[in-house]
């Protein structure tokens, strides 16, 4: 049987990574947020597919089967990072991650809910509402008063549930697929790859940019290979072992690792809200993953194939 803690382990080691994505794209001003976020999600997605070729040849029958849910996680993964990267530049590093991250989970939770009919604990509500509350907190440290900036900051708060709702939406499809009986590299293959293939045409409208100096193309390959395809294997990996509400407010830890980043390296600042904000996001992260004396696993459930 499968160890839900290792699931619990990659998946927040994924969210860590995930964190530093918007810290990296500071440092390419140049580069529209659509190129930034074209180049890292559909080079990762690819690298994805390039790694698991025998897998998805061995698993061609039972990946026909589920097609239909291969498209819709693709078409998810392709419109995730438009909507990611646009947030992050309108309404700020920490505000378009936070906004983007901590939809997910309500998002994710309808899903499970709705559609497979799965019951959610009481500890997973718990852990969410600090997640969540403590994430509007960290968005709300952000906010001047002041009025300026308004148009921006909400288009990019509408971007960054859009992004939440695709990024739900493309893990519970990973999920099903692994749940139908397709192994594990081949479902992230699958789905990734193809979604990676739909940005090409994106980032070969707008990628230009990314190659204006090496400092722009550094990044861009740094967010493909490290964030978006190491992390995302790591996610896969967490995924076959944790459902994907439960997955959805581990890497709540994306946010957290962003604002610290943006304070540490970009020079925004936090308010005493925002400080207290990661305190609930940690508090969080903590009563979901810490076990509990009844039950240790309660609101993961592996997710055997």
């Amino acid at each position: 049987m499968k160890r839900p803690g290792a699931g619990t382990i990659a998946v927040l080691l994924a969210g860590a990574l995930w964190g530093t994505t918007g810290t990296a794209a500071s440092f390419a001003p140049s580069v529209p947020p659509i190129a930034i976020g074209a180049f890292a999600m559909g080079v990762g997605g690819l690298l994805q597919a390039l790694i698991a070729v025998p897998a998805l040849y061995a698993a061609r029958s039972g990946l026909r089967s589920v097609a239909g849910l291969v498209v819709i996680g693709a078409g998810s993964v392709a419109i995730y990072p438009l909507a990611f990267y646009a947030s992050m530049r309108l309404a700020g590093v920490a505000v378009g991650t936070v906004i983007s991250i901590a939809s997910a989970p309500v998002f994710s939770a309808v899903l499970e809910r709705v559609i497979d009919g799965a019951p959610l604990s009481r500890r997973w509500f718990g852990a969410a509402a600090l997640a969540i509350v403590g994430s509007a907190a960290l968005c709300l440290s952000h906010l001047d008063g002041s009025g300026s900036g308004a148009l921006p900051m909400t288009a990019g708060a509408a971007l960054g549930l859009v992004a939440g709702a695709t990024y739900a939406l493309y893990t519970w499809v990973v999920q099903r697929v692994m749940r139908r009986g397709v192994p594990r590299p081949a479902a992230m293959g699958a789905v990734f790859g193809v979604g990676g293939l739909a940005l090409m045409p994106v980032l070969a409208v707008t990628g230009g940019p990314i190659l204006t100096s090496t400092g722009t193309l550094s990044v861009a390959i740094y967010m493909a290979v490290v964030p978006m395809f190491l992390g995302y294997v790591l996610f896969g990996i967490g995924l076959a072992r944790v459902r994907s509400s439960t997955a959805t407010i581990l890497t709540l830890c994306e946010p957290a690792v962003a604002a610290i980043l943006a304070v540490a390296i970009v020079g925004e600042r936090l308010s005493p809200l925002g400080w207290s904000g990661l305190a609930l996001i940690g508090g969080g992260l903590v009563a979901l993953t810490v076990p509990g004396r009844a039950a240790s696993g309660e609101g993961e459930g592996a997710a055997s194939p």
